[in-house]
């Protein structure tokens, strides 16, 4: 039977999948509950672009179904750059807060978006939102979110932790903490950490990895410093990869040395 607290859209919602068994873990995983994040500019397909591109938001939802099938618990949380950013209505004169809280709203969009695009892969899926929005998602319980990821359900995360000045990246270490996740993917569109900017330096070195505590004092750009210091009070850490080589998700959860390690 259905539980009361499904939200499920789409022709595969429903109970064929909330009754299918979730696939059993596969030996070679290093992970077992992940959080992945995922800026909303991935889902554009394009550099600067906006909107939802199709194809790019069917190929991730392709790649995160395979790990579906590896058995491996994931929370994601979708940012809303592609739609609208805060800060970016903050810097020509609206309101911060309410400029914030529009952004919270598109990452509820790109998150509907995603669930659908999972569920046609087969993927059981659970939106929950930190803004009361009941029409479309469930509203974020931190122990229901634990029990779809222990009845093999993927969660959706969106509207950010639900207050203004805080970004997706803090949203993201947040839940990550709370569900006990046991590493937090930050998704981009760059191998991993370089000492600078890889694009307009082609001489850019990759790091394999580094400490909190250089990632915070370097004020490197690739997540706010509220979350980096989030995650290493918490001892959280933080993996960031490029999102569009095919099959780097599932790489990064069997434990493969893609990309940059942030940790103690």
């Amino acid at each position: 039977m259905r539980d009361a607290s499904s939200h499920g859209t789409g022709p595969l919602s429903g109970p064929r999948l909330d009754t299918v068994a979730p696939p059993p873990r596969d030996p070679l995983l290093r992970y077992r509950r992940i959080i992945l994040k995922l800026s909303g500019e991935a889902l554009c397909g394009t550099a600067g672009g906006f909107g939802i591109h199709p194809e790019v938001l069917r190929d991730t939802a392709v790649e995160l179904a395979d790990v579906y099938a590896a058995g491996v618990q994931v929370g994601i949380v979708v940012g809303g750059g592609n739609i609208f950013r805060g800060l970016k209505g903050a810097s020509v004169g609206m309101d911060r807060a309410q400029s914030d809280y529009m952004g919270m709203l598109a990452t509820v969009i790109n998150s509907l978006a995603l669930q659908d695009a999972l569920e046609k892969q087969g993927v059981p899926t659970r939106v929950q939102t930190a803004l009361d929005i009941r029409q479309v998602a469930e509203p974020y319980i931190r122990r229901r979110a634990v029990r779809h990821f222990e009845k093999g359900r993927f969660v959706i995360f969106a509207a950010g932790t639900g207050n203004p000045y805080f970004s997706t990246d803090t949203a993201a270490a947040l839940r990550a903490m709370e569900v006990h996740a046991e590493a937090l993917f930050k998704a981009t569109k760059v191998e991993g950490i370089y000492d600078k900017d890889p694009v307009t330096h082609p001489d850019a070195c990759m790091f394999k990895s580094m400490t909190f505590d250089r990632f915070i004092n370097d004020r490197i750009g690739v997540m706010d410093a509220t979350a980096a210091t989030l995650c290493r009070d918490n001892n959280m850490p933080i993996r960031v990869f490029k999102l569009t080589v095919p099959g780097n998700i599932k790489r990064v959860v069997c434990g493969e040395p893609i990309g940059t390690t942030v940790e103690r």
